[in-house]
């Protein structure tokens, strides 16, 4: 009995030792906050004097040592501010490096759209970045070394942390094999898994952050055998040793934890785009009286503009001054960065084009034949060599480009994107399959009058307003040949091609020459691959003719030459059932366009 006692006392006290050597085990809590970007697509002067202002508020408030800054990438295109130091004025000082150098970034993750500006352009930007950019399965062809830096690490409040960074492996869907010769795109995951147990040998990081520009959803982009479009969440799921994900590329603000192969949890946490939002984390890292890390707590948020120009403004609250007196700040103001490059890109975005006749409305190209799409296939016509039938799809949702003199900043609401102009061989049941894949992404199928015509979702608002649920830029509608789409039929049967626009016979067996965008010629959207099925390897094959600069830049010079254009609905193809479909069109557009939706297209 005596013995008993003794035990049970002896165990007692053993589990009081323990439970007080763990009470007592953390000796030290080091806060570390991250703040991340992504997409920003050339928005530096509007945006970058906001983020690193915040920034600036951050590391008075925790440390200047404690605010680490990273950008997810595609940084290089989406702005005249860009595109003009991107391809004319290449000799000074690039103004997305310079803008970022001057945010204060720690490091940066390249995207598929800095890619897409080509090996002087990134090559250009990487070297003048203060900061690594980060692109772990990135290879140089002939070394099978990473082409780009793989990852980082940084000190921060005696706290080691390591970022790698990797992209999206897509980039052959999308962008032509010269803007990024002698490279490969490794798959995310594989990638991963290689380089998490280097930088646990090498670097014995006490956190592992993955910096990646590929989405969350991995059903939501491109799915091949060889890789997966959007591996974010796959990293997560497959992969140990990450603490922290952050990511961009498709422009979704979204945080969420996912379970990890040990059981645990990871937060995934990715922004919107064009800097309008900020993701920002805050690490909570345990220490032991010897230093070595005994746990961790990361907390993840998605700020807006507002609630960033309400933090800076609340900090000159609590400290009793203002930007106007605060010489560090001083230097935030948006009018003091890089003035010159202001004015430089102001005068270039405001030369004159040409005029145009009418003013033409891109949300009409989601109802049926459109000015403005009908616009950019008649110059796709004229820009191509010996086109007969033209693809092209709404870039931008709701551009307007009013009558009268137009300017360059105009082309950039014409034509969003840096893509170069394809003729491409295809058969005409290639086309009919091409087309029945996109109006299958556009398209709701009807069982009633009262249906919806067009394939919508509750996306926007978090869930709570209907909204288109596929990608308008995958919406190709083709011009060249007269044809009718039947909402009433399933998918694969809606399109039934009448003949050619001039009225001559249309054949499924025969070869068409067909203008198409380089994004959609090599395989973007997978119209080409899944819908008209042929295979990838075989797209290359098929491309007659390709512009040697980006469209834009052929639909400026042309319109230059012009002087005049005068847009027109070439009427070569409709909506039908003609009993339904008229007002379901109307209700879907009051849907999707509730202000100002007495907007009618021009004739």
């Amino acid at each position: 009995m005596k013995l008993a006692k003794y035990l049970f006392a002896a165990s007692a006290v053993a589990l009081f030792i323990m439970f007080s050597a763990c009470q007592s085990s953390v000796s030290e809590t080091v806060h570390l906050r991250i703040l991340h970007t992504s997409d920003v697509h050339g928005y530096v002067l509007d945006s970058l004097p906001r983020i690193a202002a915040y920034a600036e508020v951050c590391r008075r408030e925790l440390g200047p040592d404690a605010v680490v800054l990273t950008d997810g990438g595609d940084v290089l295109q989406g702005h005249p501010t860009a595109y003009y130091y991107n391809f004319v004025d290449t000799v000074s000082a690039h103004i997305v490096a310079a803008t970022m150098n001057r945010a204060g970034y720690d490091a940066g993750a390249i995207g598929n759209h800095d890619i897409e500006a080509g090996h002087p352009v990134y090559d250009r930007w990487v070297r003048t970045c203060a900061f690594p950019v980060l692109g772990a399965n990135v290879v140089d062809e002939q070394t099978g070394e990473p082409y780009l830096k793989p990852y980082v690490v940084l000190e921060r409040e005696g706290v080691r942390v390591a970022i790698l960074g990797l992209l999206t492996p897509a980039i052959p869907n999308w962008v032509p094999r010269n803007l990024w010769t002698g490279l490969r795109f490794d798959d995310m995951v594989t990638s991963a898994r290689k380089w998490v147990p280097i930088i646990q040998e090498r670097e014995h990081p006490d956190l592992i952050v993955g910096l990646f520009h590929a989405g969350i959803e991995e059903d939501g982009g491109i799915q091949t055998d060889s890789y997966c479009e959007n591996e974010s969440r796959l990293v997560a799921q497959q992969v140990q040793g990450f603490d922290l994900i952050l990511y961009g590329h498709d422009h979704r603000r979204h945080m969420e934890y996912v379970p990890t192969p040990s059981g645990d949890s990871i937060l995934c946490i990715g922004p919107t785009s064009t800097g309008a939002s900020l993701c920002q984390v805050d690490i909570y890292v345990q220490k032991d009286r010897r230093g070595r890390v005994v746990g961790r707590e990361v907390k993840g948020s998605i700020l807006d503009a507002r609630e960033m120009d309400e933090a800076i403004a609340g900090h000159f609250a609590a400290t009793g001054t203002s930007a106007a007196t605060d010489s560090v700040f001083a230097r935030f103001a948006p009018s003091s960065w890089f003035p010159e490059a202001r004015q430089a890109v102001e005068a270039y975005m405001h030369e004159e084009v040409g005029t145009f006749a009418t003013t033409v409305h891109e949300r009409d190209a989601f109802f049926g034949p459109s000015a403005f799409m009908d616009l950019i296939h008649d110059l796709q016509f004229e820009l191509s060599q010996g086109a007969q039938i033209s693809f092209a799809a709404p870039l931008s949702f709701d551009a307007t480009i009013e009558a009268g003199m137009t300017h360059v900043t105009d082309m950039f609401a014409l034509y969003k994107y840096e893509n170069l102009l394809y003729t491409m061989r295809l058969t005409g049941r290639e086309v009919r399959d091409f087309l029945e894949m996109s109006y299958d992404l556009w398209c709701n199928t009807m069982t009633s009058p009262d249906d919806h015509i067009l394939l919508m979702d509750y996306v926007l608002d978090g869930g709570k307003r209907l909204g288109l649920k596929n990608m308008a830029f995958n919406f190709d509608s083709a011009a060249g040949i007269n044809y009718t789409v039947d909402a009433s039929k399933p998918d694969g049967q809606k399109v039934t091609i009448l003949s050619m626009e001039d009225g001559s016979p249309f054949s499924e067996d025969q070869d068409y020459l067909v203008a198409i965008n380089s994004y959609r010629g090599n395989g973007g959207g997978q119209l080409l691959t899944q819908g008209a099925g042929i295979p990838l390897s075989q797209l290359p094959d098929r491309i007659v003719a390709s512009t040697d600069h980006d469209l834009r830049y052929h639909l400026i010079d042309l319109i230059r030459r012009k002087g005049r254009v005068e847009p027109r609905v070439r009427h070569n193809w409709r909506f039908i059932p003609d009993e339904w479909a008229p007002a379901a069109l109307a209700r879907d557009r009051a849907i999707l366009f509730p202000k100002n939706n007495n907007k009618v297209q021009q004739h």
